[in-house]
């Protein structure tokens, strides 16, 4: 208490001047309209500029909630997409009530590689969320993969970028089937084969998925030609292919489960035992 006292004395005529110099300010801004304006307009500046820095922070640690929000509306909307883009389903949609063929389940990539020969993912959705073998991933771009084996809660994926990927794609304008396949030379191309040289096929044209499995359902994007190659030897081009996914910056994916998978394999599986 002593010191606080020694301060005030020695600091006295300092203090008076800080009191006498708050009084007149305080009395001017009372008295005058425009002191007054001008001090409630920089408070309210100081005041907007702290909300506003408090704001940007809030909003910056609120961007997870926000991007998984995000990713759980497109898997939704991706659902309603691919059910009415779908053309091979046997079972009409107004048969049963509320029917879907296919489901969209969203996920998150937590690993991914790009720059092997054989390249994979792995996902954190498994066979508790319904996923299985042979399901197709997709990102909001195009393709990504299919998925190959299952934990509970976890799902390997074997890319688009991996030489034994195989998938069954088209050309969008004039629907010739081909096979896509990877050649191992560049993580933003893959290759359409078996494409017969009678299509008129050319640069810039898109590449979509054929439908023609249970993995993909049709027309999901894949990419575009850039480069068209003559194979000498059969009556087939080679194209390449530049994927919209860009696979080497992956985050969200959706994987997409066909409800007559099942069904149709089994079917198909035991039309070749019996042929056999």
């Amino acid at each position: 208490m002593q010191q606080i006292i020694n301060f005030i004395i020695k600091n006295s005529t300092r203090l008076l001047f800080l009191l006498l110099l708050a009084t007149s300010l305080t009395l001017t801004i009372q008295s005058h309209s425009y002191h007054r304006s001008q001090m409630v307009n920089s408070a309210n500046a100081v005041t907007g500029t702290v909300y506003e820095e408090v704001n940007e922070v809030q909003t910056y640690f609120s961007l997870r909630d926000e991007n998984d929000k995000l990713a759980k509306e497109n898997a939704y909307l991706r659902k309603l997409l691919f059910n009415k883009k779908d053309s091979t389903s046997t079972l009409p949609k107004d048969s049963v009530k509320g029917y879907d063929k296919l489901e969209v389940i969203q996920s998150k990539v937590i690993n991914n590689s790009y720059n092997k020969t054989e390249n994979y993912l792995t996902i954190n959705s498994g066979a508790i969320k319904g996923l299985r073998p042979d399901m197709g991933v997709v990102s909001s771009e195009g393709i990504v993969g299919v998925v190959e084996k299952i934990s509970p809660r976890y799902a390997t994926v074997i890319s688009v970028l991996n030489i034994k990927s195989k998938i069954n794609a088209k050309v969008k304008r004039t629907n010739h089937f081909g096979s896509l396949i990877w050649k191992a030379k560049n993580a933003g191309y893959v290759q359409l084969v078996e494409i017969p040289r009678l299509a008129s096929v050319k640069k810039g044209d898109t590449i979509v998925t054929g439908g023609r499995s249970t993995i993909f359902p049709e027309n999901i994007p894949v990419g575009i030609i850039d480069r068209i190659y003559t194979d000498t030897e059969t009556n087939y081009y080679t194209l390449d292919v530049r994927l919209f996914t860009d696979m080497t910056n992956l985050n969200h994916v959706y994987v997409i489960k066909n409800k007559e998978a099942a069904e149709i394999n089994q079917l198909e599986a035991e039309t070749v035992k019996k042929n056999e």
